[in-house]
C-alpha cells in the first residue's frame, strides 16, 4: 500500500499543482520561523537556503505524521548577492518590481521528501527570469490591478497570471517558477512507489 502523502505547505499554488497532477494528499503548513532558521545560516548560497528551509518544513511536519511521505518545498529569489522574501506591503512590492526591472534574477526552488524524521531526497531547480524595463507608472497600475496577490510571492508577481506581462525572457522549468518542480517530484514518487507509474 502506498504511503500517505502530506504537503508541508499552505501555498495554494503548490496545492493546485499537486491536485492537477491527480495526487491524493493532505496539506499541513510547517510550524517553523523561516527567518529564524535563515539567521542561523547566513552566508550560504540562495539554493542552499531554499534546500535548508524545505528540509526544515518537511522534518517539522514529518514529526507529526508517522509513516507519511512529507513533501517540503521552498523558493528563494536572488539578484546578485541578495536574497529576497515575500514583500510585506504594496510599497515594498512596488520597490521590488522596480529593482528587478530590466534585470535577470533567479528563482531557486527546492523540494525535500522526508519520512519519520529521515530525509529521503533533495532536489533543486533554478530558473532565470529576465524582466523587461518597467515604467514606474505601469508598475503602479499593475499592482493596483493585482492587489494583495502581489504579496504572496517572493518576486511580487504571479507568473501564472498577469505577472507574465512583466517578463521578456525566462530560462527554466515552469513548475519551478511556480514554486514546486513537479516533474522531478513525480519521478521520485514513482520510484518510491508512492504513486502509480
Amino acid at each position: 500500500m502506498p504511503p500517505r502523502l502530506v504537503l508541508a505547505s499552505a501555498s495554494p499554488f503548490r496545492k493546485t499543482l499537486l491536485e492537477n497532477a491527480g495526487l491524493n494528499f493532505d496539506a499541513e503548513p510547517a510550524q517553523i520561523d523561516e527567518r529564524a532558521v535563515e539567521d542561523t545560516i547566513e552566508g550560504l548560497d540562495p539554493d542552499d537556503v531554499a534546500l535548508i528551509l524545505a528540509e526544515a518544513k518537511a522534518q517539522d511536519v514529518s514529526g507529526r505524521h508517522p509513516g507519511a511521505l512529507v513533501i517540503g518545498s521552498d523558493q528563494t529569489l536572488s539578484l546578485g548577492g541578495d536574497i529576497f522574501h515575500k514583500p510585506a506591503s504594496m510599497d515594498e512590492a512596488r520597490r521590488r518590481l522596480l529593482k528587478l526591472s530590466g534585470r535577470t534574477h533567479e528563482l531557486n526552488s527546492a523540494i525535500v521528501l522526508a519520512r519519520d524524521g529521515e530525509t529521503l531526497w533533495r532536489h533543486m531547480s533554478i530558473a532565470r527570469m529576465t524582466m523587461r524595463d518597467l515604467d514606474p507608472g505601469f508598475v503602479g497600475r499593475h499592482l493596483a490591478n493585482v492587489g494583495d496577490r502581489a504579496l504572496s510571492s517572493v518576486g511580487a508577481y504571479q507568473f501564472e497570471g498577469e505577472g507574465i506581462q512583466l517578463f521578456e525572457r525566462i530560462e527554466g522549468d515552469y513548475f519551478a517558477i511556480i514554486g514546486l518542480p513537479l516533474l522531478p517530484l513525480l519521478a521520485k514518487l514513482r520510484y518510491l512507489e508512492a504513486i502509480d507509474g
